[in-house]
């Protein structure tokens, strides 16, 4: 797959951009230099929060620019078509995302603020557990008012912004490698990928069930910092629904586009099985849905 990558990263680069890193190319230690050195050029730490007068930002950690390979191949278990083709995608511009998903105590500034208010029959969550039972548009009134307040420019990541910072370089099914464990990653315990993919009947699974969200950073971050990109709730983004990559810009930030009524949801949940919470799974989900399984996170454009 990558025998003429030079070739085609190279007709991928505009000509007025400094050449950007294939980031799956460097270790991890020099991926996490190359945040370093983005967030002190940009003179910023690499986690940091903006000021709010209501409550707490979001923690960000600023994302480096890079290209990346974006989908899974054929040969990887959870595989289907609509994880491809594989392709080279290049994101131009540093972003800052989301540490965390956004959590009940950060969405309940929002509602104090704005007088928004939760349907009463509606299942809600706590403290520094993800925010769930939101539909796109509340996520993307938050990122207005986020905006608002703090004088940045905040919304939902794009896919491919989502999939880039949680492969952070790497391209294996997860971003801690081959496979996961219940112990590293909030998914259904009863489903878990290593014993799927290897065929097995029989085996007992290795956590106790847990049929509702954990708080945010319960588990080990990726390379670049950042917590829960593999389960415990699916994250909307700003995309709009395509059966396949085929189609998708190859360049990032892109426009939207007009919308349509389903959009792409990443990351996998505590109710779904392992294989879902791939770097690389996606999933169609209608824009005005709501779940106990269903959050988000920001970015901030920089």
């Amino acid at each position: 797959m990558l025998i003429n990558r030079r070739v085609a990263m190279s007709s991928l680069q505009p000509e007025s951009s400094d050449r950007l890193s294939f980031v799956p190319d460097l270790d991890e230690a020099a991926r996490q230099a190359l945040q370093a050195r983005t967030a002190e050029a940009l003179g910023l730490p690499v986690r940091f929060r903006d000021p709010l007068d209501a409550g707490e930002a979001p923690e960000l950690a600023v994302i480096p620019a890079g290209m990346f390979e974006m989908g899974s191949p054929e040969h990887e278990f959870g595989h289907w078509a609509g994880e491809g083709p594989q392709h080279y995608q290049q994101i131009t511009r540093p972003f800052a995302i989301g540490v965390y998903p956004v959590t009940a105590e950060e969405f309940a500034a929002f509602t104090r603020a704005t007088g928004w208010r939760w349907r009463p029959d509606l299942i809600t969550s706590e403290g520094r557990h993800p925010v769930i039972n939101i539909r796109h548009g509340e996520a993307e009134a938050y990122c207005a008012w986020l905006s608002e307040r703090t004088g940045q420019r905040y919304r939902l990541p794009s896919e491919a912004e989502w999939e880039y910072a949680c492969r952070a370089g790497t391209t294996t099914p997860f971003a801690f490698g081959d496979s996961v464990s219940c112990r590293e990653v909030h998914f259904k315990a009863s489903f878990p990928y290593e014993e799927a993919r290897d065929n097995k009947r029989f085996y007992l699974p290795r956590c106790a069930p847990v049929a509702h969200t954990l708080p945010v950073g319960s588990y080990r971050p990726n390379t670049w910092g950042l917590h829960d990109m593999h389960g415990n709730v699916w994250e909307m983004t700003e995309s709009n629904w395509r059966n396949s990559l085929a189609n998708l810009p190859r360049v990032h930030p892109a426009p939207v586009g007009r919308r349509n009524k389903w959009i792409v949801v990443r990351g996998g949940s505590w109710f779904d099985a392992a294989v879902h919470a791939r770097s690389a799974a996606r999933r169609a989900r209608l824009r005005d849905e709501l779940d106990v399984n269903l959050g988000f996170r920001v970015v901030r454009e920089l």
